[in-house]
């Protein structure tokens, strides 16, 4: 795939990791790769595992356009991406990491008990941020706000005074479908009280009428305070989530 480092380079930062005094990181893996066998992607989380990662970010593939692999594919070099495989492998790094003692807490997330991500676990609970320099994004709880990608141009409005900033206003519509997506991606699923507190009982019930037929097809499960994705469903988590979408 063209990456600057290699498996080598990965490892080796692993074990100097603990030396330098360095007992919580993270580390991303990819799975679901043209060239990615599942013996090869069981030796990159065995990997993983042996060294002791605290946190593991495993995302599918995408294939972005103008990248060297993208041009491999496009010209039959390399097989295209199977979405059936990248679907197996998920399904086996599920397993292998909750035998290990992982706790799954969202669909892309895995992280030894007590571990869980704050940074990222603070997007996921619709925490206000701000975001500083050239291309950050920032949140407010009702709008989000990204400064101009390009330095220099960042650069020279901030002298004459001004902020090189965009700003979206969400709707309520907006709120209540990232609130449904990004908690169903997580362990704690959806809330129904939280949507009766926040949007009313009306939108409660008309969610909760859409949620027994997922629950039929073994997609979505029910919990103490909603429903939460079961592992099939977090195979479709994104298509799931925009079915249940206000309009």
């Amino acid at each position: 795939m063209n990456r600057a480092h290699n498996s080598e380079q990965a490892t080796r930062c692993m074990e100097l990791l603990p030396a330098a005094g360095f007992h919580n990181y993270s580390i991303d893996l990819i799975y679901g790769s043209p060239l990615l066998s599942n013996e090869m992607w069981q030796h990159n989380v065995q990997t993983a595992l042996r060294y002791g990662a605290p946190h593991l970010s495993c995302y599918a593939l995408t294939v972005e356009e103008k990248t060297p692999l993208h041009r491999s594919i496009r010209t039959q070099q390399t097989k295209p991406v199977d979405p059936d495989k990248g679907a197996a492998q998920f399904t086996l790094l599920m397993q292998w990491l909750r035998a290990a003692g992982y706790e799954h807490y969202e669909v892309s997330n895995f992280a030894k008990p007590g571990l869980r991500s704050r940074h990222n676990s603070a997007y996921w609970k619709g925490i206000a941020y701000l975001g500083l320099g050239p291309s950050a994004h920032s949140y407010t709880g009702n709008s989000r706000q990204w400064n101009v990608a390009n330095n220099r141009q960042y650069v020279k409005a901030v002298m004459q005074g001004t902020l090189p900033v965009e700003t979206e206003v969400l709707t309520t519509s907006n709120l209540l479908n990232e609130y449904i997506m990004i908690s169903l991606r997580t362990a704690e699923g959806i809330s129904l009280q939280h949507i009766e507190d926040v949007w009313g009982r009306e939108t409660k019930e008309l969610l909760s009428r859409q949620i027994p037929a997922y629950i039929n097809r073994g997609l979505i499960k029910p919990t103490e305070k909603g429903v939460q994705l079961t592992d099939e469903g977090m195979l479709m988590a994104d298509g799931i989530a925009a079915q249940l979408f206000s309009s």
